[in-house]
């Protein structure tokens, strides 16, 4: 309430200055300057003049808002093409939470006509605002000093991934977590003691051969390795080590997997990671920036100041910084058309290429690791994203390290340093210019028909060296990567570099929002609420599969109908309690087995759903408790159709009060079965896991739930499972709830002991109290948290290796 009244007063406040300003300058107007008559000789001199007057006007107008108001209020233009500019534009007040989608459509349009080109402009223009009030922007510079990843393996036979093989090793993980290790396997080192900076301002490309450690250098320098990776050396970020902050939200890691929700559109991809990833230290530079203009009577540009405060605001569920990043990667063309998966006909694998890039540029991480971002991207696009991130990485002081598979000369040459990785060592670190010297004075030249980028890539190759070979009045000699490494230390390149990290970094020159110390940057509610919106557009996008399963449940239940059509007491003798038995038991395993479609759908979802946890976007429980919620009304909704339509049509207990603790009863079952079809998803991960671990599941639950056989009947040790099944309390209170109505109670046994009700209900060995149905009741009620809270506590700790491996777009 306190941010509505806070909006309403600032956006009335900035109408009623914008109409102050109108009148004041109403003798000013650009229509009155262009009217039929007036102007003479003075008409372009005197239009300039007023409209520099008029804005000035603007701008004293906008100095004089609260802060909280200034900070969120600008200049807006309407813009139009130049070519039907017949006015000048028109420009008012406008707070930044106003612009609607073709407001900013329209301001991205006028402003990055050419995405590689105006980009630069702009950003220069952003660049000098700033330098002028003296703000220097948060760098960060990364080193990494005799690093070392190591990792064991099974080899020959043991690494097959067969049945065998997959037992062997999963009873293996369970001894080896208690000491216990029987297995023998060989030590494969992927990073071999290796040392170097990244710099800030400067981009670095990450070039070698396939399997030469780039994904593990990348993921390494982001925090991002598998704890199962024995990792020795040192990675800090401006002096500080991993373990001081949080380097997965100070840096973003750009993965070559390109996953996502096939239902979204690629705009709303954008809009979701913008909303959990926030505006990190945009609000707080931007209130410094404004503080130091008014206290120098500087006016910024507008069209600067418009996209700062822009994407400066929290909270918005589509920013200007998603037609930003839709702009410079060439996304705005497929804005609005699905992702796409197997199921769903979406954009190309290109574009969901640079819908993986763009996830993580609408963050304001200013550390960047991007991992094979060019496949399936033709030379011209892959330019033009190199390109913008060049002049990112130059006009933001932001630290770009990109890795590229064969890139064209032309986009080679954007880069400022180069990487060379080769059998997990660094043959060459520093700047671009001095690379081919380097392989020249080893012996080595780069032909002029051949790339340089495919000439470093094959140079430390035995297969390939030989055909570089400079000198063919010297025999060829073989030079293996180590010795590269060790002549790259005497070149001036590798002194420089060694100089420089035996120098260490001085904390006290990181700038104080350079690091993240926070492991999520928006509030935990905010959140939800994004998690909750999405979660509801998906249930939209959705939308067949729950009404196809409503139209099942329907069917279903006048098929059961059919099979029990108002069933009667013929006998009044426990063969006719046994037909209800049958039905209850009926309508309990149909409702059951209604949840497995949740299964199916959260198997097809966890890659998305790990990776979102990985990239910590969100905590998994914003995740869990929307799709729990969200799940209820249609619960609901299925449980009403189904017990109206049976539970007449059967002829079960006709009273009030028991048709609506029946109605209770099926819909708990249906919430049930949801979380727990939930949980073996996310233990299981893959469907055919989940097909057959579920199966084992069910199976126990089934056999220990108390209706195939009695309590009384079941062996002792196995009591404790009746216990623990959540069956064996669906089936005592639906019974309970059916044969202690006065129909039955009313009626005597065959044996004239006791009631009928009773005598059905000590058949199965079922309490005869009507409390007992409440604690069944209840029993259920804990067993949907208790399901949805370890499927919770499954995508917090369980790892999503598997999940990638299995899931390939």
């Amino acid at each position: 309430m306190e941010d509505d009244r806070k909006m309403s007063i600032s956006q009335s406040l900035g109408r009623s200055i914008s109409r102050g300003i109108s009148q004041a300058a109403g003798s000013w107007r650009m229509d009155d300057v262009f009217a039929p008559g007036g102007g003479g000789s003075h008409d372009g001199r005197s239009s300039r003049h007023s409209m520099e007057d008029e804005e000035a006007l603007r701008w004293a107008a906008l100095e004089k808002l609260p802060t909280y108001n200034r900070l969120r209020t600008t200049i807006f233009k309407s813009y139009v093409p130049a070519d039907q500019q017949k006015v000048p534009s028109e420009q008012m007040l406008l707070d930044v939470r106003e612009l609607d989608p073709q407001a900013r459509q329209s301001f991205i349009d006028q402003i990055f006509k050419v995405a590689e080109e105006d980009n630069e402009i702009f950003l220069r223009k952003f660049r000098d605002r700033v330098d002028k009030v003296g703000i220097s922007l948060p760098t960060v510079e990364v080193r990494f000093q005799n690093l070392s990843v190591e990792v064991d393996c099974h080899v020959g036979d043991r690494a097959l991934p067969t049945l065998p093989n997959t037992a062997r090793n999963i009873i293996e993980s369970l001894l080896s977590s208690i000491g216990i290790s029987f297995s023998e396997k060989a030590k494969l080192r992927i990073l071999k003691n290796i040392s170097g900076i990244i710099k800030p301002a400067r981009m670095a490309l990450l070039l070698g051969p396939p399997s030469s450690g780039k994904t593990t250098l990348l993921l390494a320098l982001a925090g991002r390795l598998d704890p199962s990776l024995r990792v020795e050396g040192e990675i800090s970020y401006n002096g500080h080590k991993l373990n001081e902050f949080e380097p997965r939200r100070t840096a973003a890691y750009i993965s070559q997997n390109d996953i996502h929700a096939g239902e979204m559109t690629v705009k709303e991809t954008l809009d979701f990671a913008a909303r959990c990833q926030g505006v990190g230290s945009r609000l707080e530079m931007l209130t410094e920036l404004a503080r130091r203009e008014k206290e120098a009577g500087i006016i910024p540009e507008a069209e600067v100041d418009l996209f700062m405060k822009a994407t400066a605001i929290e909270g918005d569920e589509s920013s200007l910084i998603t037609y930003y990043t839709l702009r410079i990667l060439g996304l705005d063309v497929c804005r609005d058309t699905f992702v796409g998966d197997q199921m769903r006909r979406g954009i190309s694998g290109g574009q969901k290429k640079r819908v993986t890039t763009g996830e993580m540029l609408v963050g304001p991480a200013k550390t960047l690791f991007m991992d094979e971002i060019s496949t399936g991207l033709d030379s011209s696009t892959t330019f033009q994203i190199v390109k913008c991130m060049q002049q990112v990485a130059h006009l933001m002081d932001s630290t770009i390290f990109m890795s590229l598979l064969q890139p064209a000369p032309e986009t080679f040459d954007l880069f400022d340093d180069i990487i060379l990785l080769s059998e997990g060592q660094i043959v060459y670190q520093g700047p671009r210019e001095h690379i081919v010297e380097f392989f020249e004075s080893c012996g080595f030249k780069c032909p002029e028909r051949k790339g340089t980028a495919d000439f470093l890539q094959e140079v430390t190759s035995k297969k390939d060296q030989e055909q570089y070979w400079a000198d063919r009045n010297k025999a060829y000699r073989y030079i293996p990567v180590s010795e590269f490494v060790e002549r790259f230390k005497s070149f001036h390149v590798g002194e420089k570099l060694r100089q420089e990290l035996s120098v260490p970094y001085d904390k006290n020159n990181s700038h104080k929002a350079a690091l993240v110390y926070k492991k999520f940057m928006v509030p935990k509610m905010e959140l939800l609420k994004a998690s909750w919106d999405k979660e509801v557009l998906l249930m939209k996008r959705n939308a067949p599969v729950f009404v196809f399963k409503t139209i099942q449940i329907v069917f279903i239940s006048f098929i059961c109908t059919t099979l029990y059509l108002r069933t009667t007491m013929h006998h009044r003798n426990e063969i006719d309690g046994s037909l209800y038995v049958g039905e209850l038991l009926n309508s309990m395993l149909i409702n059951m087995f209604n949840g497995l479609a949740d299964l199916s759908l959260i198997v097809m979802r966890l890659p998305v759903v790990y990776k979102q946890r990985d990239l910590m976007f969100h905590p998994p429980w914003a995740f869990t408790l929307p799709a729990f919620l969200l799940r209820i009304p249609i619960s609901m909704i299925e449980s009403v159709m189904w017990t109206v339509i049976l539970y007449w049509g059967v002829d079960l207990a006709p009273d009030a009060g028991r048709f609506f603790k029946h109605l209770l009863l099926v819909f708990l079952i249906q919430n049930v079965a949801a979380g727990l079809f939930r949980l073996i998803a996310g233990v299981c991960k893959t469907m055919n896991i989940a097909n057959t671990g579920g199966s084992v599941v069910l199976l126990l639950i089934f056999l220990l739930g108390g209706f195939i056989l009695p309590k009384n009947s079941i062996p002792n040790w196995w009591e404790w499972a009746y216990w623990v099944s959540p069956l064996s309390y669906i089936f005592k209170s639906i019974t309970i709830n059916e044969f202690l109505d006065p129909r039955w109670t009313s009626q005597r046994s065959s044996d004239n002991s006791t009631n009928l009700g009773f005598a059905v209900l000590k058949n199965l060995d079922i309490p005869t109290t009507e409390s007992s149905y409440w604690i069944g009741a209840g029993a259920l009620l804990g067993f949907v948290f208790l399901f949805n809270i370890l499927f919770t506590v499954a995508l917090m700790y369980l790892e999503g290796k598997l999940v990638y491996s299995f899931f390939k777009v």
